[in-house]
């Protein structure tokens, strides 16, 4: 904002001085008569207020309303006194009281319009700064929201890790092998969901677009799971988004493939891969996971498979209302699951 019209928002100056302001006001009045007595033979007759209306105008918008009135009241006395014949006196013929009357209506008027202006000043500087104020608590409690949602993030996610240090301490004390391997088992999914949960939002609260969601989950899949002569694509669709609610069992289903495939196809091989696929279209969202390994044993049913992470895949799936299934790709395996474009976020979205 300009300082001109930060100086106008400030008018009338001197606002705790009244005093101040009425004596300013007749000092500009005298000085005022004292000019258009110096002009008296330079002016021609017919003009006694001439000099005195821009006075009583720059007193009333500097100094007030009050002092406008003050000002107008002193010059228009001079003025009717010394310089509306009969010059000397104070006449009330007829001439003598239509001017004073015409000055007087003219005075009320640019004050009353100067007093107008200035409390709508008054209001919309008190307006601003009100917005202004209200847009910083805003901002302050944007701030204290993303702080509390990130603090909240931060405690579920050290929560779900503390779940897995006690489920590990558990372990150390197991002999018989099958319970030790469902406590790793139950370990490394506590993981994988505080992971998701960490990963399922950005800093700002906003969801993480599918794609960057699915490809860091695969990733850290890899790096915790994966051998080094194993390698990871991922091709995924961009411009979709899954509420929390339908994002994190996706997410489940997709670790619970990327580590079967790591673990039962690709188990013993010194090389292999694993390809990640997002597609949309025909009214649906697929993900595939593929590996090129040892594929299914002759006679596999996933649909009567006593796999943990098979039923959990299978809930999982029936929750999102989507289609789950397996198939032989012969070298390798192929997880799909289908979802319908209603479960995201804004129905279908494309980037």
């Amino acid at each position: 904002m300009s300082r001109t019209a930060t100086l106008i928002e400030r008018l009338p100056l001197l606002q705790k001085q009244p005093v101040l302001r009425c004596v300013l006001a007749v000092v500009l009045s005298l000085a005022t008569v004292q000019l258009r007595w110096s002009l008296k033979d330079w002016l021609p007759v017919g003009y006694p207020f001439v000099v005195f209306f821009p006075t009583v105008i720059v007193t009333a918008f500097v100094f007030g309303r009050m002092a406008g009135i003050l000002a107008g009241f002193v010059c228009g006395l001079f003025a009717w006194y010394y310089f509306i014949p009969p010059v000397g006196v104070f006449s009330f013929d007829r001439g003598s009281l239509v001017a004073m009357a015409f000055y007087t209506g003219v005075i009320v008027v640019d004050i009353a319009l100067i007093h107008w202006m200035q409390v709508t000043n008054r209001r919309l500087r008190a307006a601003r700064e009100e917005g202004q104020l209200h847009a910083e608590q805003s901002d302050r409690l944007a701030e204290r929201s993303e702080l509390l949602f990130q603090e909240l993030q931060h405690r579920v996610g050290n929560n779900l890790q503390m779940v897995a240090a006690v489920l590990s301490l558990q372990l150390r004390g197991l002999d018989e092998p099958r319970a030790r391997r469902a406590i790793s088992d139950a370990v490394a999914r506590v993981q994988v969901i505080g992971s998701i949960q960490r990963r399922l939002y950005r800093s700002n609260g906003e969801l993480v677009p599918l794609d960057d969601f699915i490809r860091e989950v695969s990733e850290q899949i890899m790096r915790s799971s994966g051998g080094p002569g194993v390698t990871l694509r991922i091709e995924a669709a961009t411009g979709l988004v899954l509420p929390p609610d339908a994002a994190v069992p996706m997410a489940l289903i997709l670790a619970e493939a990327i580590a079967n495939a790591l673990e039962h196809g690709l188990a013993g091989r010194a090389a292999g891969s694993v390809t990640v696929l997002l597609e949309q279209g025909d009214g649906s969202v697929r993900l595939e996971v593929r590996d090129n390994g040892a594929g299914l044993p002759p006679g596999f049913d996933a649909a009567q498979a006593d796999s943990l992470g098979l039923r959990i895949s299978r809930v999982l799936s029936r929750q999102l209302g989507a289609d789950y299934a397996l198939h032989d790709t012969a070298p390798g395996c192929r997880m799909c699951l289908s979802l319908p474009e209603a479960r995201f976020a804004g129905g279908p979205l494309v980037a």
